[in-house]
């Protein structure tokens, strides 16, 4: 029950903060389904798997309150999916000590930025 109790609580957060911050879930995915016993590997993919539905979900919602125009994404998505294609491809060719530092930078990355701006 306890396990229960907390992967339901990190899979709350990691709507939370994928509502708010785009795909930002796997800041919380990804050490989530370490925590559960995945490789580190298989929770980077599984959190993608996790995030789909969580990002859909939120763009649903936005589209509803008019927030986003179908119009608006269009432009990201052709790149967009050549960039997952890509970086699946990567991911299966790299290390997952180099896979925990880029995932790493990225979050510094990102954390930086949003205290900056």
């Amino acid at each position: 029950m306890k396990k229960f109790t907390l992967t339901a609580l990190l899979g709350a957060l990691t709507g939370i903060v994928n509502g708010m911050l785009g795909a930002g879930g796997g800041m919380i995915a990804v050490p989530s389904l370490r925590k559960l016993g995945l490789d580190k590997k298989d929770s980077h993919a599984n959190a993608v798997a996790v995030i789909l539905p969580l990002a859909v979900f939120s763009a649903a919602l936005y589209l509803y309150e008019g927030r986003v125009t179908l119009t608006d994404p269009l432009i990201y998505i052709p790149s967009g999916i050549l960039g997952a294609v890509l970086g699946t491809f990567i991911m299966k060719k790299i290390t997952a000590k180099n896979l925990g530092r880029i995932f790493g930078a990225f979050m510094i990355f990102a954390g930086v930025r949003m205290i900056l701006r």
